[in-house]
């Protein structure tokens, strides 16, 4: 009788897996959820898409090599992380953090990393002292729906307003599909 409610049991089990199984197969057709309403306890975000970070870095490469420049592009989401870093050859050792630091900091606060710079000044504390920071030109943020969802970071040449030209035809590249 023992064996017979561990079969049973196990048979149980493997229905419910079975079953558990083939619900996540079609709700995983099915349309996304609708955004969350007002209160609610989850939410939805927009994110860059991986095929869109590769056409942002694959433009700002190409306006790179226009402008005869070697540099980094690091793409950050939303919450800074990364999403992507290209560096070209011949582009220094520094390039790689700067082009993410420039990245995080354009996110974080949703405008130019030049136009930050303006305000990162003084002899006390300032925005400048937040780890992971980088108050120089070249970083861009990426807007939809009138948020920030990505930054673009560029590092590597001779002036930051170069690197931010190299960043923003990243930005060009997709900036019709950002809705």
């Amino acid at each position: 009788m023992k064996s017979f409610r561990n079969i049973v049991g196990m048979t149980a089990g493997v229905a419910l897996v079975g079953g558990a199984v083939a619900m996540s197969a079609a709700t995983a057709d099915a349309a996304p959820a609708a955004p969350a309403k007002s209160g609610g306890a989850v939410t939805q975000t927009r994110a860059l898409t991986a095929d869109a970070a590769m056409k942002v870095a694959d433009a700002a490469r190409k306006e790179a090599a226009r402008q005869h420049q070697r540099v980094a592009i690091a793409i950050v989401d939303r919450s800074g992380d990364l999403k992507l870093v290209v560096k070209d050859d011949g582009a220094g050792p520094q390039t790689v953090e700067s082009a993410k630091r420039k990245a995080y900091t354009a996110v974080a606060w949703g405008q130019p990393t030049s136009k930050l710079a303006q305000n990162a000044t003084g002899t006390g504390p300032t925005v400048k002292d937040i780890p992971g920071t980088l108050f120089l030109a070249g970083g861009v943020p990426v807007a939809s729906g009138g948020a920030p969802i990505a930054g673009i970071g560029v590092g590597g040449a001779p002036q930051g307003s170069i690197d931010e030209s190299i960043a923003q035809a990243g930005l060009n590249a997709i900036q019709n599909q950002l809705g």
